[in-house]
């Protein structure tokens, strides 16, 4: 019996720790050659010395249990590295078929006291990062369809977060560049569905080295015995689903996983509809009109999409 993604060829970027070192074993579980990228700086804020180690030791583990496997050390903040990153699967293994993206850093500061610097560099290597490598590999497909004269096989699985949908006090350029990748899959989805690709995003909830301190005292304490809910592992076999065959008609999604739950996001609805019985609407008209539609919330309610998906904290 064959397995989903044999013959496949994969690239997981960040897949040298936690969330991308799960998702790059799993696709290589499924069949795939994986090209393991990861930068290798030890600083979750994306300080320290470069190092080839953490992607090498996946690539070995890969291999280990019979998997193909190639690192890959560039940043794929960078434009040109992200490029290499693409060329050298489709040199190792005749084409690229899966993209993972889900390299990234924090830099958390209120926003009120962050620099440009830390803004810059978050944006940079999630959103940034994101773009580079869909850049290319849609490139490829395109080139690969218009050579086969129809579509042919690309999957793109992307990294949002919850700090997206329901706000991350303290995450301001974290939060705002998970909500430009969800834009950025849904363009993309758009785009490449008529070369047979897909492009969907996930919202992972996962104790990681970025992750720990966040968990920590907040009602997600890491249990002494059995799976932590909160383990990569629970978040990988969506990715491996995904990048499947069996996932060609799911295009453009937003998915939340942790902990054995799948939730999946709709595209936001019209709450009230307010119309002007005039030309145009007048300050008293609409002090008339929208005053009490959000006297009825608490004072300082926002947009809570995790609450409405029932993922509040110990859920």
């Amino acid at each position: 019996m064959s397995l989903p993604l044999e013959g496949l060829s994969a690239v997981v970027t960040g897949a040298g720790r936690g969330l991308g070192r799960a998702e790059a074993l799993e696709l290589a579980r499924l069949g795939a050659s994986v090209v393991v990228n990861d930068y290798g700086q030890p600083g979750r804020d994306g300080s320290g010395e470069a190092s080839a180690g953490p992607a090498q030791q996946v690539v070995e583990e890969i291999r280990a249990a019979g998997g193909q496997a190639r690192p890959h050390t560039g940043d794929v903040g960078g434009h040109q590295q992200a490029r290499e990153l693409v060329e050298l699967a489709i040199a190792e293994f005749g084409k690229l078929d899966i993209l993972v993206n889900n390299a990234g850093i924090l830099r958390d500061r209120m926003v009120f006291s962050m620099t440009e610097g830390e803004w810059d560099a978050v944006i940079r290597v999630h959103l940034k990062g994101h773009f580079n490598t869909t850049r290319f590999a849609a490139a490829h497909w395109r080139e690969r369809s218009k050579a086969a004269g129809g579509p042919v096989y690309g999957r793109i699985v992307n990294t949002s977060s919850e700090a997206f949908l329901a706000g991350s006090a303290g995450q301001p350029n974290y939060a705002a560049a998970k909500g430009g990748i969800v834009g950025l899959t849904t363009s993309t989805a758009l785009a490449l569905a008529k070369y047979g690709v897909t492009a969907n995003a996930i919202c992972p909830r996962a104790r990681t080295r970025m992750t720990e301190d966040v968990f920590a005292g907040a009602g997600f304490e890491q249990p002494e015995s059995g799976l932590d809910p909160l383990a990569p592992e629970h978040v990988a076999p969506l990715v491996g689903y995904l990048a499947s065959p069996a996932a060609e008609r799911v295009n453009g999604q937003l998915l939340v996983v942790h902990g054995g739950m799948i939730a999946v996001v709709e595209r936001p609805r019209v709450q009230a509809k307010f119309d002007s019985k005039q030309d145009t609407f007048t300050y008293d008209e609409l002090d008339t009109l929208l005053t009490p539609h959000y006297a009825r919330r608490p004072t300082g309610e926002t947009f809570a999409a995790a609450e409405v998906l029932g993922l509040k904290r110990g859920e």
